[in-house]
């Protein structure tokens, strides 16, 4: 049974919330979809708007650009990431356990979770391994910083590095050692699936434990040393 989750994003974002109607409920569960199956560059508001039966002025109503819409999609995974984060951490005191933790979340969010019915996460998650560099690389990338657009995903990657700080005080690269752990999560999938002498983990059948693994090692090898993830 689905539940009521609704993702406090940036409102420069779109001109109207998706998340409150059921058109755009439907705008945002097919995008995925149809972005997932022809890839963005082939994605329209006309293609997108003939899969959910509706009309190309119907989407434009909520979002200014397809380019938006992508973004909004990457803050949504983001923000799913961070709420599933805060609350698997909570009321956990040791931070390395906290990083065990977050490393685990950063990587199974791909797994379909079904209290929300509009999105599906697996999807998303595909969206955002082959799909997500195209939001934030490209020539607005200032401005839209400037607006706040990558706010969810900068909060994310400082709570992350807030644990690895926890972890060792004198670590001095604990943001970058985050936003690291971010992009490997999703580019060593990607490379497993697609190019995998790029990388030395395999994905068989959606399972994702060999990233999560590289990860840990990564992540506690740099910070401490000494400890086993």
């Amino acid at each position: 049974m689905s539940i009521r989750i609704q993702m406090h994003l940036n409102e420069k974002l779109y001109l109207r919330d998706p998340q409150d109607t059921k058109l755009g409920r439907n705008i945002i569960h097919y995008s995925i979809l149809l972005i997932d199956e022809i890839g963005f560059e082939q994605f329209t508001f006309k293609k997108l708007a003939e899969r959910i039966e509706s009309t190309e002025a119907s989407v434009y109503r909520y979002f200014e650009n397809k380019h938006l819409l992508l973004v909004y999609l990457l803050c949504w995974y983001w923000e799913w990431t961070r709420f599933q984060l805060d609350f698997n951490t909570n009321n956990i005191e040791d931070p390395a356990e906290k990083l065990r933790i977050a490393i685990a979340t950063i990587v199974n969010t791909a797994k379909r979770n079904d209290t929300i019915d509009f999105v599906d996460e697996d999807i998303l998650h595909k969206v955002v391994v082959v799909e997500g560099v195209k939001g934030y690389h490209s020539k607005e990338v200032d401005k839209e910083n400037q607006e706040g657009f990558f706010a969810t995903y900068k909060s994310l990657s400082a709570k992350i590095a807030q644990f690895i700080s926890e972890i060792n005080p004198t670590f001095p690269y604990p943001r970058a050692l985050a936003s690291t752990l971010l992009e490997m999560a999703k580019d060593h999938t990607y490379f497993a699936e697609h190019l995998p002498r790029l990388t030395d983990v395999e994905v068989k059948n959606g399972n994702l434990q060999e990233v999560e693994t590289l990860l840990s090692t990564f992540a506690f090898g740099l910070i401490q040393p000494s400890v086993e993830p």
